[in-house]
């Protein structure tokens, strides 16, 4: 990739499913069909692209199947394009989810956050009803499912973050239903001695969405930037979907704690600045700094799961360039700087 970024939603969806060396060694190791479960979302498409070309890389033959609602058609065919297969399933339903083929593999996308405070009993269901559903349904399989920083409650602005051993302190009912997630996997997982890793991911940023994204579009609006949550850190999508497949061989019983975090602590006042910078915008500062700040401390996943290689810096540019050109946005504001906890 050159080193602006990539300057096109193909460059970007290639670089966002490139393998790490260790995702392809993985895969290579492990034998038998991957599912991806909620594949639809932010990250499923090429985090599924990514396991395929892993895969094929490591000489192993298997199906690399994508499990959604696919409200959107065009997501079935690109992952159709990139050699997955896929099958409808709303999760919340327990028949069409026994219909689901029985796979070795398995990797939990599903979630529902932002909306969860207008609809908390669906809230609720989907992320906690579902994983159960889903434990009961693939209990001889070894699964990885995601979970959020959200669930430790806020630390100091100034620490390294929360880590895997720390106290949860959720904050608000999603949080609440994350931490229940998590609860769920760790029952059925001891009840049907399920091997399983949770990955608590703050925050996966790419060139179309996250909290880079939505620092970028306000700069460049003018709109003023709120500095009342502080700090923040994100990692580059690509290789939270790398330690997504390498955490396949992370898998215990009780299920494995693992962040999924990058190493530097972003101050928003000055990640605003620079935006500033590259964009010769002014910028506009909203709010007094906070105490306390959602940071995970990312240091176990990346001595189990591999290396950080994109530094917050490139992040920042790649992002800058790819808005200034007008680049295509998913629109989701992410509302990191939410700390009530109602999403």
């Amino acid at each position: 990739m050159n080193e602006a970024g990539p300057r096109d939603i193909g460059e970007l969806d290639d670089s966002l499913s490139l393998p790490s060396e260790l995702a392809i060694e993985v895969l290579g190791n492990l034998t038998g069909d991957l599912m991806l479960l909620g594949v639809g979302g932010k990250m499923g498409p090429t985090l599924a692209r990514m396991a395929r070309r892993a895969s094929d890389q490591a000489g192993r033959s298997r199906r690399i199947i994508g499990v959604s609602r696919f409200s959107d058609s065009r997501i079935r065919q690109q992952l159709a394009d990139w050699g997955v297969e896929t099958i409808a399933c709303d999760l919340l339903n327990e028949s069409e989810v026994d219909k689901l083929p029985e796979v070795p593999l398995v990797v939990y996308m599903t979630g529902m956050k932002f909306g969860a405070s207008r609809n908390p009993a669906l809230t609720w269901a989907m992320n906690c009803y579902a994983p159960a559903l889903v434990c009961r349904k693939f209990r001889h399989s070894r699964i990885v499912a995601f979970s959020s920083g959200n669930v430790y409650g806020m630390v100091s602005a100034s620490s390294s973050g929360s880590r895997e051993a720390d106290s949860l302190e959720p904050v608000g009912e999603y949080s609440m239903t994350v931490l229940g997630r998590e609860r769920m996997f760790q029952y059925f997982g001891e009840q049907f001695q399920i091997p399983a890793a949770l990955l608590r991911l703050n925050y996966a940023t790419e060139l179309r969405y996250g909290v880079l994204v939505d620092i970028a579009r306000d700069v460049l609006a003018g709109n003023p930037i709120d500095v009342t949550l502080p700090t923040v850190n994100v990692i580059w999508q690509g290789e939270a979907n790398a330690m997504t497949l390498a955490a396949l061989a992370q898998t215990d019983v009780p299920a494995k704690i693992i962040n999924l975090a990058g190493p530097e602590i972003l101050r928003v006042r000055e990640v605003a600045e620079r935006f500033g910078q590259l964009m010769n915008k002014p910028v506009k500062l909203t709010g007094e700094e906070g105490p306390i700040a959602y940071l995970n401390d990312g240091s176990q996943g990346h001595r189990l799961l591999g290396s950080v290689q994109v530094s917050a810096d490139q992040m920042i540019r790649w992002t800058a360039d790819w808005v200034l050109r007008g680049g295509e946005s998913l629109n989701r504001p992410t509302h990191f700087q939410v700390v009530s906890g109602k999403f």
